[in-house]
């Protein structure tokens, strides 16, 4: 089983670059982030036809999340339960494979903007409530991922610069207590289970030549229950469609369980 997660940035610009890459990586979960779009406009039938089951939570201009499937999910929830959140960030839904049920679950984490600011307030809210959720998830559901945007880079050897860049949005000290926090649940870092080449990031700004320059930040996560993470083979960025005209700034992470 191959489930991925990919920052489109706007599915209604970059739907024909999803669907290039569904076909040359035909993956049984896509999760997507920054849809852009609600869910009236969201391009069921291009998927459909590509083959996959969607479902969506979807916000005009802003936010957005989906998960693709190669077979049909149960039990969605839309954004976290309890949290009062107007923002489309958490898609979650329980698919079938072999060995048993799997629950995915996709978030576009809040950004933050910069510490002491009224939304890093709110991203420290979002991820206290993100963490005691998937703490009741995880007990209901063993088999389980939790993947997408997380907008945090959980250690110095994930930022191009990370003494420039100490203490500043993605690098602060809260945001990777909380990333801590959550592999404390019992999660798993897929990426790190293996040897990658360094200066491995997912995100890279569209300014200053940031990915010919590999200026990048590794932002986007993959991280797997105890359950799960005797079977995860590999964990790899697929760079390539980064290089497309007009991409995403974000790249697809996939992780493969065997």
């Amino acid at each position: 089983m191959k489930i991925a997660t990919w920052n489109v940035n706007s599915l209604s610009v970059r739907l024909p670059q999803v669907l290039a890459w569904l076909q040359a990586n035909p993956v049984d979960a896509l999760a997507l982030q920054e849809l852009k779009l609600t869910d009236d406009k969201f391009p069921l039938q291009a998927l459909q036809e590509a083959g996959y089951h969607a479902v969506s939570h979807g916000q005009k201009t802003y936010n957005g999340v989906a998960w693709l499937t190669r077979t049909p999910v149960r039990d969605v929830v839309r954004n976290i339960p309890g949290l009062d959140d107007e923002q489309a960030r958490i898609i979650a839904a329980t698919v079938d494979a072999e060995g048993g049920p799997v629950r995915l679950i996709n978030g576009y984490f809040v950004n933050g903007q910069a510490p002491g600011t009224d939304k890093f307030a709110y991203k420290m809210r979002w991820l206290q409530a993100l963490q005691d959720w998937v703490k009741s998830e995880m007990a209901a559901h063993p088999r389980l991922v939790l993947v997408g945007d997380f907008n945090v880079a959980p250690e110095d050897r994930d930022s191009y610069d990370p003494i420039g860049l100490k203490d500043t949005i993605h690098h602060t000290v809260e945001e990777r207590t909380h990333f801590q926090a959550l592999l404390q649940l019992g999660l798993t870092d897929a990426f790190r289970m293996f040897d990658q080449p360094e200066k491995s990031y997912s995100w890279w700004d569209y300014r200053m030549l940031g990915f010919q320059k590999n200026r990048g930040l590794r932002i986007d996560h993959i991280l797997v229950s105890e359950a799960l993470r005797p079977s995860v083979t590999a964990c790899s960025v697929d760079r390539a469609p980064r290089k497309n005209p007009q991409p995403s700034d974000h790249a697809p992470v996939v992780v493969t369980l065997g």
